[in-house]
């Protein structure tokens, strides 16, 4: 069975949801960890529960952000357009493996990768056309088909 982009870029969105969701709730129970954490006798111990918190809290919230801004990234593409060439939101195969070209996602189905355009094999990819071919890292990739 084939894939289709807009599955691809489904899996995408639920990789980066549940990244927001994840991040969202270390927040709220670090956030909640803090308030509930009551002052002791033992002050230094207090102050350093708190502080760590914090600073799980700030972790937490840069995950965050940079999930909020793959999602925006993704609002960009428009999964129903058909490419001719690499670029942002084609689907990519080559004699290398298969891509998507949005974000770095990793392996989202059994047989493509999402991959920024930034990422170097993004770079390298991108503006190819079918029967294109580059070398990276020794290995030939070979453009077998775009959509």
């Amino acid at each position: 069975m084939s894939i289709s982009k807009q599955q691809l870029y489904n899996a995408c969105l639920d990789y980066v949801q549940t990244r927001i969701n994840n991040a969202s709730k270390a927040i709220q129970e670090a956030q909640e960890a803090s308030n509930s954490e009551t002052k002791s006798t033992a002050g230094d111990k207090h102050d350093t529960a708190r502080a760590m918190m914090q600073l799980e809290i700030e972790k937490n919230a840069k995950q965050l952000a940079e999930a909020q801004k793959l999602k925006r990234a993704l609002s960009q593409i428009n999964a129903d357009k058909i490419c001719e060439e690499v670029e942002i939101g084609a689907m990519v195969e080559t004699s290398r493996g298969n891509f998507f070209v949005a974000i770095s996602a990793g392996k989202v189905d059994g047989n493509y990768f999402a991959i920024s355009p930034v990422s170097p094999i993004g770079q390298l990819l991108t503006g190819l056309k079918e029967g294109d071919r580059r070398t990276f890292n020794g290995n030939e990739f070979k453009i077998l088909a775009v959509n």
